[in-house]
């Protein structure tokens, strides 16, 4: 290919090398503590085409230039690909006592308010056909269903063992006792979690799900306001990172085998879930998963899923099998789907 002269190599090298400058500052950024700087914390939840693109087109110009600007393009396009968009390349662990774990948020209030709203999440959850289920935003999931559809009810949950608090719905085949709320407050929000043990395998296991306060209203004060919405979103920001804190306060204090799962409604890269990890516990996508696993944003305007805001976590002594995650067509979240090894090896 002809090298470009002039100032339009001039113009090329300068797309080059403030798109690299960029994407470093990127991947400092989330890889740093984001949430020590709010405004710069939003970068976590753009969609990746605000990266992928520039790098890409920084790529396509550096075929003009020399190699050493290649070199730079292709590091940068990289980078995204890996780091910032959060790709997960994860390794199955060996172990037995096998269980089939998934998290949902269901938004059971919108599939009540669509015609097959109900049935599409009740197909979503018996075609992975998991031992355990954990659900968020599903209050209506067991007070609508079980007057309006209880035969799909009946079918969808099988012989599972329920249990509903508020918002949240565990279902399992396994022995559980114990259920009960527990409490994550932020400001004046008196905000729960459910904690259960679980029996299987001759173990007893810790499980907890949760979903945390919503990064909307921050998100769209910023992006109707600018500026001005810089301190709703700093304020939404700190709730979460309030309730991670309460919640690993909760973990330290349990002995067993610990399951954490739920909408934390921040990724992996953020403070919110780092602090959750700091307890002895790691991502079930990044540790066994495969691609990028993203759960949400396919319900917004874009159409596609951009945000792995979904999780399950497990402590260091139960084993990661396999992990996906399931379709979109049910709610705006798709659920997570992992298998569980309770004797890792």
């Amino acid at each position: 290919m002809k090298r470009a002269q002039g100032q339009v190599s001039w113009l090329l090298r300068m797309l080059v090398l403030l798109v690299a400058l960029g994407v470093l500052f990127v991947w400092f950024v989330i890889t740093h503590d984001p949430e020590r700087w709010p405004a710069l914390a939003l970068a976590q939840y753009l969609p990746y085409f605000a990266f992928l693109l520039p790098a890409a087109a920084a790529f396509v110009a550096s075929w003009w230039l020399g190699w050493v600007w290649r070199l730079v393009s292709t590091a940068s396009l990289a980078l995204v690909l890996t780091v910032i968009m959060g790709l997960c390349i994860g390794h199955p662990d060996e172990g037995y006592g096998h269980i089939r774990f998934m998290t949902y948020n269901v938004k059971a209030f919108l599939a009540s308010v669509r015609p097959h709203g109900f049935d599409e999440l009740a197909l979503e959850i018996m075609l992975h056909d998991p031992d355990v289920i954990v659900m968020q935003d599903a209050r209506e999931m067991v007070s609508v269903m079980e007057r309006t559809k209880p035969e799909l009810y009946k079918t969808m949950m099988g012989e599972r063992q329920v249990y509903n608090f508020g918002q949240y719905v565990v279902a399992s085949r396994l022995p559980m006792r114990d259920c009960a709320p527990g409490w994550i407050p932020y400001r004046d929000q008196k905000h729960s979690f459910v904690h259960c043990v679980l029996q299987a395998h001759g173990k007893e296991v810790d499980l907890v799900t949760v979903h945390f306060t919503t990064p909307r209203d921050g998100l769209n004060a910023t992006r109707k306001e600018g500026l001005n919405g810089l301190q709703v979103w700093s304020g939404n920001m700190n709730d979460r990172l309030v309730q991670s804190g309460v919640l690993a306060e909760h973990l330290r204090l349990m002995t067993r085998p610990r399951i954490v799962a739920g909408d934390l409604n921040a990724p992996e890269s953020s403070m919110v879930v780092q602090t959750l990890l700091h307890t002895g516990m790691r991502d079930a996508f990044s540790s066994a998963g495969l691609g990028y696993g993203y759960t949400h944003g396919h319900s917004l305007k874009l159409g596609v899923s951009f945000l792995r805001i979904d999780h399950i976590l497990v402590s260091n002594d139960i084993g990661v099998q396999q992990v996906e995650v399931g379709g979109s067509v049910g709610s705006q979240h798709r659920p997570v789907i992992a298998d569980l090894l309770l004797n890792r090896q």
